[in-house]
């Protein structure tokens, strides 16, 4: 028996028997152990929780567009001290105040893993990574993020008995690729790094799950659009730019065609979908990596829905070849039958509502800076 999996059994015994004798378990990679060792008929202790026992969750990458929001939900859930944030940059003072954050480095296995144990953590979100357009410009950096480091994640995953969720993309798929609806199964084919490395981390998660009982998760997100963020380098950020310039400024220059059109969904839907997928019970589901969806828009369509809005809004188009490039070979639409018919996944906002929920952020947030 390979000896992280005598570990397990050894912990689960320790576990039933309340027996409180310390055990020390040595790191797998200093024994030169591999999860692959383990064989394909091996059953695992699957974690659950009780009515009063909450999940233990880490978010690494959490400074992000999405983590700071996810832990504020799950906060509420599961209560602020079962929710750990994570990232390798210092937070602001709001964040490091509204609950658990600690540096942790997904390229840093020992310290990962050391986190994980210590905290005894149950669910990972795994955040971490570099979008699209910033990839494009770093493809070293962006394989050393978004695949070793997956690479950590699941193997400390896979050890300790994990609940795994890590997001994909639309950018998973490529020009070859269905694009109007586009199907959860298909050809994908993209040709950025931040897609290749979204289709690996598809692939292997499912392969971790069937191989060794692994608890992988994923969700293919549409283009994210959040009022309290700042765009981070995706190719659908002018989504997000565009409020911000027509409060500020009143006008706009979009980087993509007025006709490109992709799918988005509001950050409310995105963060609860993330949570009903992760407390979705495994016989719901038929696969492990669904699409969901919202609606499917072109920067006009924004843009005339804005100028409701900001009757002032002055729209202009230069567009950047490598972001265009990009957004012509994702799909314009998200076919998420499975989704919805697996475990009831619905969204709330449409097109006027995003819009109108974003302008009231950023109406509420003015009337709190002038009040300061």
């Amino acid at each position: 028996m390979p000896v992280w999996l005598l570990h397990r059994v050894v912990s689960q015994v320790l576990q039933r028997s309340a027996c409180r004798c310390p055990a020390s378990i040595v790191p797998l990679r200093f024994l030169g152990i591999s999860p692959r060792q383990v064989p394909s008929d091996a059953n695992f202790y699957s974690v659950s929780f009780s009515d009063t026992e909450h999940p233990r969750v880490l978010i690494t990458g959490g400074l992000g567009q999405l983590g700071v929001g996810l832990a504020k939900l799950l906060r509420k859930q599961f209560g602020k001290d079962n929710v750990i944030l994570s990232d390798i940059r210092k937070p602001p003072n709001h964040v490091f105040y509204s609950g658990p954050f600690i540096y942790s480095d997904i390229l840093d296995y020992k310290n990962l893993r050391e986190i994980v144990v210590n905290n005894r953590i149950s669910w990972l979100i795994h955040y971490s990574a570099l979008l699209s357009a910033v990839g494009e410009a770093n493809v070293p950096l962006a394989r050393a993020v978004n695949i070793t480091g997956l690479h950590n994640v699941l193997d400390i995953a896979a050890e300790h008995n994990l609940r795994l969720f890590v997001p994909s993309t639309i950018g998973a798929f490529g020009p070859s690729s269905p694009r109007n609806p586009t199907p959860d199964l298909c050809i994908q084919r993209p040709r950025t790094i931040y897609g290749v490395s979204k289709v690996h981390a598809e692939l292997i998660g499912e392969y971790y799950h069937y191989r060794y009982g692994l608890d992988f998760r994923c969700l293919r997100y549409p283009g994210i659009i959040s009022a309290d963020s700042q765009p981070g380098g995706g190719t659908t950020d002018y989504a997000v730019q565009i409020f911000h310039d027509a409060i500020k400024s009143g006008k706009f220059q979009c980087n993509l065609k007025p006709d490109t059109r992709l799918p988005m969904m509001y950050i409310d839907d995105c963060l609860r979908a993330t949570l009903e997928i992760m407390e979705a019970s495994a016989d719901s589901l038929s696969m492990r990596t669904y699409n969901i969806n919202a609606m499917s828009f072109t920067p006009e369509e924004l843009a005339q829905e804005v100028v409701k809005h900001v009757p002032e809004l002055q729209v202009t188009y230069k567009v950047d070849a490598v972001c265009q490039a990009i957004a012509d070979s994702w799909p314009m639409n998200f076919d998420d039958s499975n989704a919805r018919k697996d475990w009831g996944w619905k969204h709330d906002y449409d097109l006027p509502e995003l819009v109108t929920a974003m302008f009231n952020f950023h109406t509420s947030e003015s009337r709190v800076a002038r009040a300061s």
